[in-house]
């Protein structure tokens, strides 16, 4: 008998999230709270409901007579929750209901289950004039500062936009060509009854019509393939390094990009994985040791690397670097509360200092690829742009594959509800 039910665990995570901790930092701690096979329900309670906050806020704030206290985020939280199950979930409404009061006294405070029966019945019953109430951005569960950007720069995209942040990702693999063949990976697949679509840029990735535990997804123990969104796996084909380069992945964490680039490139001279957070360089090392690979892993600020790794030392750069994470939202939803205009300054920031600290490593000849996972120019061709005004020896060079939709001076894969993630690609070679 678990001590806290799945949508108590759900309430705590949401109410957390909006008094300002991030979904990665109290997460776990709450499904541990719960028996392991309602995590996933918790799962789903809190996702779900994040990725539609501030549609839900819209329909709250027309409910509630007054706002709610900061002492009572956690009604506030579950107001929300039951909002969302009524509107997005399979759940029986009645149970919904029934099930969403029941945490008040949970959460003891019996005084509120009046107050969330009333706002879930009256949104039945008033359903349609709700969301007609709505603002555009709300209705396109986006934070109104993030919707008018994107209005502006990605007009004919934005419905798309907004349908991918609220949903659900898809599970893609990526098959470790040094240990399966991609046809043998897909035969298994095939044979043990697990549907999926191909993709059409790489015959090492494959999309799972539905999501399994990453523990029963065939060959990932014996580390026959990674989890990788199919978006995420165009930075090494785009890098598409060669026999005997020395290649840097600058910003590597969780380990993806570097894994991939040494199954598709096994007569390397050198690959290094670096992160400036020795804790998530582990989960690098980790993924490594599971693929069979060999690369160096090392704790390095890419913004200030220092003269150890080699000025000019390297053919090839990947600075996948921090972002406003706008091409990931489904993923990560608590950006949609946490995250403001004002911030994409600080990011940019970041990625100015990150490529001209790399830019030194680089060989006369050689390339980096710019990597975000945002949607917003600001971060991307602005980025570049200035980046180039400051170095005469760099020039942006096309890509030979075209992964998305042209831009100024690289190239942007929108988020896609069906398909992969957001995320901008630059090539940048260093003149001779």
């Amino acid at each position: 008998m678990s001590k806290v039910s799945p949508r108590g665990a759900a309430v705590h995570s949401i109410s957390d999230v909006l008094n300002g901790r991030s979904l990665a930092a109290v997460l776990p701690s709450h499904l541990a709270s719960v028996d392991s096979g309602q995590r996933p329900l918790v799962m789903e309670l809190v996702y779900s409901t994040l990725r539609e906050w501030p549609l839900l806020e819209g329909i709250s704030r027309q409910l509630l007579r007054k706002p709610l206290r900061k002492k009572d985020a956690d009604v506030h939280a579950l107001v929300l929750l039951g909002l969302q199950q009524l509107r997005g979930t399979r759940i029986a409404h009645h149970a919904a209901v029934s099930e969403t009061v029941a945490v008040c006294r949970e959460l003891r405070k019996n005084w509120a289950t009046g107050l969330v029966n009333g706002v879930l019945r009256t949104y039945q019953r008033q359903t349609a004039e709700l969301i007609d109430n709505l603002s555009p951005a709300e209705k396109a569960a986006l934070p109104e500062w993030m919707y008018q950007q994107l209005a502006k720069e990605w007009p004919h995209h934005l419905t798309k936009i907004a349908a991918a942040s609220s949903s659900r990702p898809p599970m893609s693999l990526r098959i470790n060509t040094r240990l399966c063949s991609p046809e043998e990976y897909k035969q298994r697949l095939h044979a043990e009854g697990i549907a999926f679509s191909a993709d059409g840029l790489s015959n090492t990735a494959v999309t799972l019509a539905r999501p399994i535990d990453v523990e029963s997804v065939p060959g990932f123990t014996a580390g026959q393939i990674s989890v990788q969104d199919v978006s995420a796996q165009l930075a090494a084909i785009l890098l598409d390094a060669k026999p005997g380069e020395t290649v840097l992945d600058a910003c590597a964490a969780p380990g993806g990009k570097s894994c991939h680039i040494a199954e598709r490139q096994p007569e390397l001279k050198t690959l290094i994985a670096a992160d400036i957070d020795a804790k998530r360089l582990e989960k690098v090392i980790a993924n490594r040791d599971r693929l069979g690979l060999g690369f160096d892993c090392i704790a390095m600020d890419a913004a200030h690397p220092g003269d150890e790794l080699g000025v000019g030392r390297f053919d090839a750069i990947v600075a996948d670097v921090p972002c406003s994470a706008t091409g990931v939202l489904r993923r990560n939803p608590d950006i949609k509360i946490h995250r403001g205009k004002t911030d994409i300054r600080h990011f940019a920031q970041q990625q100015t200092d990150i490529t001209h600290g790399l830019w030194p490593l680089l060989k006369p000849g050689g390339r980096l690829l710019y990597v975000t996972c945002s949607i917003l120019r600001a971060e991307n061709d602005a980025q570049v742009e200035a980046f180039l005004e400051h170095h005469e020896d760099a020039a942006v060079e096309p890509f030979d594959t075209e992964v998305g939709i042209a831009t100024e001076y690289g190239q942007q894969v929108l988020p896609a509800a069906e398909g992969g993630d957001g995320l901008y690609f630059s090539l940048i070679r260093r003149a001779l």
